[in-house]
């Protein structure tokens, strides 16, 4: 019997994606929370990571996973839009570039980093028109500040990116970065998620969450509302408004 892992091939869609999966990756996998595919190799082209093996969603194993999760936010990031270890800068969230540039505050970066290039993107587009970028504009101005320290997000935690073995969840794809936890709860929420209820309590008893962090929901999905937006166009510019018109 061949001792030869069992694989996945990933070619990189633009310079620097393979770079930033695999530092992500690492970087999730040095929590030691939450499992998460080993990089074999990695080069500008490609990237070869466990082949994660097919399952069944349960709800022990959503448990596990809602705790493995708040373990693996609270590993901790050294900034609000920091980078693994050994990645780069300019990285990806999908096919969408994503800047990671560390800041102080999250709110000043979140408005700055994570909403408001892709809200000027979407415009140049021609998906919003001014009126409508001013929207996102006055929902940034009033961004709470959230007293918690940087959180290792995931960044990318749709349901796509959590693969179930019967056993445990695994997560793929990362745009890994520091930021705020509710963030990647909030993207988790945004396309449904089996057993997501239990993944919540499982993860609020071990990490309990602030007051309030479920009316601030619709303010976390913003950010993959508008990466969407620009990937996507006009099917997701309606939800991301609404978001934004909620504050």
């Amino acid at each position: 019997m061949s001792d030869l892992p069992d694989v996945f091939v990933k070619r990189g869609h633009a310079p620097g994606a393979t770079a930033a999966e695999a530092a992500g990756l690492r970087w999730l996998a040095s929590a030691d929370a939450v499992a998460v595919p080993t990089v074999h190799h990695q080069d500008e082209e490609s990237l070869v990571i466990d082949r994660v093996p097919a399952g069944r969603p349960s709800v022990a194993a959503a448990e596990r996973f809602g705790r493995g999760l708040a373990r693996l936010h609270a590993a901790g990031a050294p900034a609000f839009g920091a980078a693994p270890p050994d990645g780069p800068e300019e990285a990806w969230i999908g096919l969408a570039p994503m800047k990671n540039v560390p800041a102080e505050d999250w709110a000043s970066w979140y408005a700055s980093d994570r909403v408001l290039p892709y809200v000027r993107r979407a415009v140049d587009a021609g998906t919003f028109d001014a009126s409508e970028a001013a929207v996102f504009e006055r929902a940034c101005d009033r961004l709470p500040a959230l007293e918690e320290p940087p959180a290792r997000l995931h960044g990318d935690l749709w349901t796509g990116n959590v693969l179930w073995d019967g056993e445990q969840v695994w997560l793929i794809d990362p745009a890994a970065h520091g930021g705020h936890r509710e963030t990647d709860l909030a993207m988790l929420r945004l396309f449904g998620c089996p057993h997501l209820d239990r993944i919540v309590a499982a993860y609020d008893e071990t990490a309990p969450l602030a007051a309030g962090w479920t009316e601030r929901i619709g303010l976390h999905q913003l950010f993959p509302l508008l990466v969407h937006t620009v990937l996507f166009g006009q099917s997701y510019a309606g939800q991301a408004l609404a978001a934004a018109r909620s504050f």
